[in-house]
């Protein structure tokens, strides 16, 4: 069969290039250039639902090194033995510019960034969450690139004419030079690219708000990786014989889409206000009473 497409899918010869002492490393290239797209998306949607686009700047100066810090304790922690097993090295859990993200950790500590930029600027988080939603998806996306790069994270062999080529340095012990396997970096962005579209779609028909957009992101994301994560072979916890994202996937999904489904219920439509307090309008200042006479 792989001989519908003979080259298959090739992996980049390298992944780290030299400025003099200084290396330029793929994997932050991806990383560096998902952040600059999930911003600019941010920004054109929250300049349609009435908000100003400079202020995404200073919710991602919160939210982007919340996020990055996040993402790596949660690979750290789903991916320990590379770190604390036998013959692993603590200290390269430092080592964020090797590679070794997590999203759930990245989103949630991310959360806790714009939430506290969100509060430092007046802006409620529900809205913002919901215009940032397509963008993280776009963000994820591209930052599977770096895993390209890097040649990790592949799925299991495959004889399907895409199939993924690994270097003889990067092949994972057990398997035969030439095998090849699914490129789950592939199937994962083009799953984003659609699922960012298809919420963009819903977003403008349905007009969802009240976090709606966002909780709508985790419940397509998270079926996406729940069979992408099945394909893949790279050491990773498990737990009842599943891999620990396999169940963070099921249980945040679950979580995701009570939440979409109460939430509307509650709150149909988008949000009356972006802003935590109200701007006052000349007719409120008119019926208020002066009270310093």
């Amino acid at each position: 069969m792989n001989g519908l497409l003979p080259l298959a899918l090739p992996s980049p010869s390298q992944g780290v290039w030299y400025l003099g002492p200084f290396p330029l490393r793929a994997y932050a290239f991806a990383i560096l250039l998902g952040i600059v797209a999930a911003t600019l998306i941010t920004q054109r949607r929250w300049k349609d639902r009435g908000g100003d686009p400079e202020a995404v700047l200073d919710v991602a100066y919160w939210a982007v090194p919340f996020g990055i810090v996040g993402g790596r304790i949660y690979h750290v922690i789903s991916s320990p033995d590379a770190y604390f097993g036998p013959g692993g090295d603590p200290w390269k859990a430092l080592a964020i510019w090797e590679g070794g993200l997590g999203i759930w950790g990245a989103v949630a500590f991310g959360a806790v960034g714009a939430w506290i930029g969100c509060r430092r600027h007046g802006l409620r988080l529900a809205p913002f969450a919901d215009a940032l939603a397509p963008g993280l998806l776009v963000a994820q996306g591209i930052g599977r690139l770096g895993n390209w790069f890097n040649q990790e994270l592949f799925g299991a062999p495959t004889t399907l004419p895409w199939g993924l080529r690994i270097d003889d340095a990067h092949l994972p012990s057990g398997y035969d030079p030439g095998t090849l396997f699914h490129p789950t970096f592939l199937y994962e962005m083009l799953w984003n690219f659609a699922a960012a579209a298809l919420l963009i779609y819903l977003d403008r028909r349905l007009r969802l708000g009240h976090g709606r957009v966002f909780w709508l992101y985790v419940v397509l994301y998270t079926a996406g990786r729940l069979w992408i994560e099945l394909l893949r072979i790279d050491p990773a916890e498990t737990v009842l014989g599943l891999r620990l994202n396999v169940w963070t996937s099921i249980l945040v999904g679950a979580g995701a889409l009570v939440a979409f489904v109460v939430v509307g219920r509650r709150h149909p439509g988008r949000d009356a206000t972006l802003l935590l307090t109200p701007p006052t309008t000349q007719d409120d200042e008119a019926d208020t009473p002066d009270r310093t006479r």
